[in-house]
């Protein structure tokens, strides 16, 4: 499982949600199988819906580009 808190600690070169959309979907393809929303992104532009397009994202891998 990866936990969102986990991977945005592993990457701090990751400077917005952009970035992290990218990162969720590598995740995705890496063969983990559930993301636990376990913190809000902080970046300025999180958008508000930002749970179901980082579902997207981990669930469709870098396809989601």
């Amino acid at each position: 499982m990866a936990k969102l808190s986990d991977l945005i600690i592993q990457h701090p070169e990751v400077q917005n949600f952009n970035e992290l959309e990218r990162l969720v979907a590598n995740a995705g393809e890496s063969g983990q199988m559930f993301l636990e929303f376990d913190l809000k992104p902080d970046y300025r532009d999180t958008p508000r819906k930002w749970e179901w397009r980082l579902e997207a994202a981990f669930t469709r891998g870098t396809r989601y580009d």
